[in-house]
């Protein structure tokens, strides 16, 4: 199939679900009554959900077989084995403790390594990990490559880690406040950008020289093997599962959520070597979790994530995937739309500051951006800036806005076609067409932690 242009879908639509139309009118009055914040809207009054790609995926045939084949047992199920004997076969982790989804995992974690005084460096943190993190009194800390943060500028990896800043990090703070180092991959908040195998090696060096273990936020891991055998040199001939196996061979262990790279609708795992730290993970897991056989999860869960994480490896699947994401990107440029380049593995990220350059970060450009997709076409987005990042400066309660301003459009897997995603061009090239009349927001409502979930906004007129 690689002397034809048209990439097509590696699989065939088995089941359909139906989409709810609405009017513009409709929208305002649903965009009212949510407090402008996409999250609040019921997601039957969403025409285009990008919101996320997390467990939004459509399931496979044989991942529905497995959940009739779930052995719903208490303790050691057969599902738990299987689902088990696959994570280690990619991995290579000794220790694999399931959970209900990632961020169960990171609770675990950090509830346990983390706290006062603590910090943990990445490349860049999501808004789940820096949460838990700061939830038990650690500090995150990112540490992005400087083209990282510059969303016009092209480099093959921007989610690399700054390898020199994290050495002079840890030499500063000193390795003993520093219980591990996490690689995100793909780097989520800076635009689903991959890491590169070299770069994932100089920071397991560094991480030895001092005594750190490293960890991979894993989510994305089979989106960032892809990137790294189309782009880094000596990985062109190798298979999707052994540059994965030398991912994570660098590391110490890993935090998984099956909802993006396992095509599964809940689910996720923590996976590591040291016997000591799984002890103590399988008690808080007991604790908040499950039993460790099932982790909060029913078995049919189990067999569809092994199933899927069997399914995501397909590099035929990765070239559909990457694909899709490039051909919105490639559209968007066309019209001289910014977006931050090169598109990442599962979503498009439009620059919200070149976008709306006279709404100033403190009013929330990218929230702006996202409020406006909804009216227009019923497209929800999620903002990744200083809505999801921002704060005050606790001392001089000057507002810090985030290094970007971002409006993700995560593509879900598997679940729409290439009609969809024309749609998509069309109601966000209207919007940029009238971007000048885009008007900033505040917020009238916050919660402490993890604000955008829930936060309520208001037009600035």
């Amino acid at each position: 199939m690689t002397k034809f242009k048209t990439i097509i879908e590696p699989f065939k639509i088995k089941a359909v679900e139906p989409i709810k139309f609405t009017t513009e009118e409709e929208r305002e009055e649903i965009l009212r009554k949510a407090g402008y914040n996409v999250f609040n809207i019921p997601a039957e009054d969403v025409i285009i959900d990008l919101l996320t790609d997390s467990g939004t995926n459509a399931m496979s045939s044989k991942q529905w077989a497995g959940i009739m084949d779930g052995d719903e047992s208490y303790a050691g199920s057969r599902s738990f084995f299987r689902f088990e004997k696959v994570v280690k076969r990619i991995t290579g982790f000794k220790h694999v403790i399931p959970v209900h989804q990632g961020r169960a995992a990171e609770k675990i974690l950090f509830s346990i390594v983390a706290g006062p005084g603590k910090f943990i460096p990445n490349n860049t943190h999501f808004d789940t990990t820096r949460a838990n993190i700061e939830f038990v009194g650690g500090t995150a800390v990112d540490l992005p490559i400087p083209e990282g943060v510059q969303p016009d500028v092209w480099h093959p990896f921007k989610g690399n880690m700054d390898v020199e800043r994290l050495e002079n990090f840890i030499k500063e703070k000193g390795p003993e406040n520093i219980p591990l180092v996490m690689l995100t991959v793909t780097n989520n908040s800076n635009g689903g950008q991959p890491v590169s195998m070299k770069n994932i090696r100089e920071v397991k060096e560094v991480c030895s020289k001092y005594g750190i273990p490293l960890f991979l936020d894993a989510c994305r891991f089979a989106e960032n093997a892809y990137f790294i055998k189309k782009r880094e040199k000596g990985y062109e001939n190798k298979s999707i599962l052994e540059v994965v196996q030398e991912m994570f061979s660098y590391a110490d262990g890993c935090t998984m959520s099956a909802k993006k790279d396992a095509f599964a609708n809940i689910g996720g795992f923590l996976a590591l070597n040291d016997d000591e730290l799984a002890i103590k993970a399988r008690n808080v897991l007991i604790v908040t979790e499950g039993f460790p056989t099932y982790g909060g999860l029913a078995g049919r869960d189990l067999e569809a994530i092994a199933q899927g994480l069997e399914e995501v490896i397909d590099e035929n699947y990765l070239v559909y995937r990457i694909r899709s994401v490039e051909y919105l990107a490639e559209k968007l440029i066309e019209r001289g739309i910014p977006v931050l380049i090169p598109p990442g593995g599962h979503a498009v990220y439009l620059d919200a500051r070149r976008f709306a350059p006279h709404i100033p970060p403190e009013q929330f450009p990218g929230q702006s951006i996202v409020v406006e997709l909804y009216r227009v076409g019923g497209i929800r987005g999620v903002e990744i800036g200083s809505v999801m990042f921002g704060r005050k400066d606790k001392e001089t309660g000057k507002f810090i806005p985030h290094t970007m301003e971002l409006v993700r459009l995560a593509i879900p897997r598997r679940v729409y076609t290439q009609s969809h995603i024309d749609y998509v061009v069309e109601v966000i090239t209207e919007v940029y067409k009238n971007r000048d009349k885009l008007k900033g927001y505040r917020i009238v409502w916050e919660a402490p932690l993890l604000r955008h979930f829930t936060a309520r906004f208001e037009p600035i007129e």
